[in-house]
């Protein structure tokens, strides 16, 4: 009669284990779950934020602007930040940005006499305009950490 105590009192700590087992795994998943989301949560903001700009920029430079349009048409959301005069400029400009787009952006600067660079929020953009001032192309980065100066 008293050996099957012991055997409850064994079979109750080994419910008890898998009980704390089975609890931690629960939050160790929910844990995972919910950095899943976040992670794919700032992806999708990210891609987002992108294909906005892009989007953007592409529906000005599709209606060919001159550049008092574009500077008049962004003054409220993107306003005008910097003239650049000539690459060696535009190559200091660009040296801000470690190499985000800067092949692109002095390829664009070597092609185009005139460029303009404006900031979008956490944005900028680089906006290129040939000899007669019409908007030709366009190239954007993500500056977060960018201060008008």
């Amino acid at each position: 009669m008293f050996e099957a105590l012991p055997k409850a009192t064994d079979e109750r700590e080994r419910n008890k284990k898998l009980l704390v087992l089975a609890g931690t795994f629960g939050l160790a998943l929910a844990a995972a779950g919910l950095i899943i989301a976040l992670v794919l949560g700032v992806y999708g903001y990210h891609v987002r934020r992108m294909t906005l700009h892009q989007a953007r920029l592409q529906g000005v430079l599709d209606q060919e602007p001159s550049l008092y349009q574009v500077v008049e048409g962004l003054k409220e959301k993107a306003p005008l930040i910097a003239s650049p005069e000539g690459e060696e400029e535009l190559a200091q400009w660009v040296s801000e940005w470690e190499d985000q787009k800067r092949d692109e952006i002095l390829t664009n600067g070597h092609t185009w006499p005139v460029v303009r660079i404006f900031e979008a929020g956490d944005m900028i953009y680089f906006i290129y305009f040939d000899e007669e001032k019409i908007m030709r192309d366009f190239v954007y980065i993500d500056a977060p950490h960018y201060q008008s100066r």
